[in-house]
């Protein structure tokens, strides 16, 4: 434990009208078993009581940063303004609906020191919206490269942590969706690979009508990525969306099975 302590994580919440969430999200760090971090939380331009609630947490511990966009410039703006303003060697994601258990950045920082490691994830459980832990658990393969993201995403945003000094300094790209998911593509077609954790170390808030949660547009998102961003030609795209869709229903399944 005394190496890991003179590392410094930097959480990196983006906030968008999360009054009904941030609270119980803001809390999870709050009780990690390990002290050595800052959260980092911009609020994209909120309309309800989000900002209030973080300013209060603030006053009861200075270790947690809010930074306000003067504009509503989405997710991707969000994380980058606040991986700029993080100082910590080690950045982890946590949007303002998700959880993790008390023992998570403890566990990932111990797992990625030790084996000398870039970029790392775990398991998370899904929830539901009214913060019922279901029995659906991702699942996190030992590594995972550039091809196998781009046949299917098993990476949860809420489960990852970075070491900035191999990674770089690297930004999100910014669209509106599927930013973290080019992140991490844009990371391993670097030569890094992403290393899983058996451990279910993150709790994913199934929250009705939010941007991830319509299956048929997350579809499309993913084509956009093979042929747009990615720049894939169409029978790559094609064979890497079968992949995708073949994985998607067979989870949609398997997660249906486990509730």
């Amino acid at each position: 434990m005394k190496e890991l302590k003179q590392a410094f994580i930097s959480v990196i919440t983006p906030a968008y009208n999360a009054e009904r969430f941030i609270g119980e999200t803001i809390e999870s760090v709050l009780n990690q078993t390990y002290p050595h971090w800052e959260m980092v939380i911009v609020d994209d331009c909120s309309t309800d009581r989000t900002v209030d609630i973080i300013k209060k947490y603030q006053q009861k511990d200075k270790r947690i940063k809010l930074i306000q966009l003067k504009k509503n410039s989405g997710a991707a703006v969000a994380r980058n303004t606040a991986m700029a303003h993080a100082t910590g060697r080690y950045i982890a994601f946590l949007d303002s609906d998700d959880l993790w258990t008390e023992d998570k950045l403890e566990k990932q920082l111990a797992f990625m020191q030790e084996n000398d490691i870039a970029f790392s994830f775990t398991r998370y459980a899904r929830m539901k919206e009214d913060g019922t832990v279901t029995n659906a658990v991702s699942d996190a393969p030992h590594h995972v490269g550039y091809n196998d993201l781009m046949k299917h995403c098993v990476i949860g945003c809420l489960t990852v942590m970075l070491d900035r000094e191999k990674i770089g300094d690297l930004k999100m790209m910014n669209i509106r969706t599927r930013q973290d998911y080019v992140y991490w593509l844009t990371i391993t077609k670097k030569g890094h690979l992403a290393y899983g954790m058996p451990d279910t170390l993150a709790k994913y808030r199934l929250v009705q009508g939010s941007i991830s949660s319509n299956k048929w547009k997350a579809a499309k998102r993913n084509w956009y990525v093979y042929r747009h961003i990615e720049k894939q030609s169409l029978l790559k795209s094609i064979w890497y969306f079968a992949n995708y869709a073949f994985t998607s229903v067979k989870n949609l399944i398997k997660y249906k099975l486990m509730k």
